[in-house]
């Protein structure tokens, strides 16, 4: 039993470091670009988008569809980026074990 007790501390002490990390992890940003830098999006991680900004160059009302998909790819890059850097942060953390729902 004693053995039971000691998993339990243990996984009590992981518990508790990675809610400390998530709250981290909501401070911490990543950014990234799209169109030659044209549309840089901001993400922090907790999968939110900070903060978009958009050149004056890439706004054309003739091509509107361009500036959506220059957008689109930022965010998805802003996102995926955002997602590698809380699963790194987890793995180093967790030591690589698969702890589903933490992330």
């Amino acid at each position: 039993m004693k053995g039971m007790g000691s998993m339990m501390k243990q996984a009590q002490k992981i518990q508790s470091r990675i809610l400390k990390l998530q709250e981290e992890l909501a401070d911490k940003t990543i950014e990234t670009t799209s169109g030659g830098g044209m549309v840089k999006v901001v993400a922090n991680g907790k999968q939110q988008i900070v903060s978009i900004h958009i050149e004056k160059e890439v706004v054309d009302p003739e091509d509107v569809d361009m500036l959506q998909d220059l957008v689109l790819a930022a965010v998805n890059d802003a996102l995926s980026k955002s997602q590698e850097m809380v699963s790194a942060e987890m793995g180093k953390l967790t030591g690589g074990l698969n702890i589903p729902g933490l992330m």
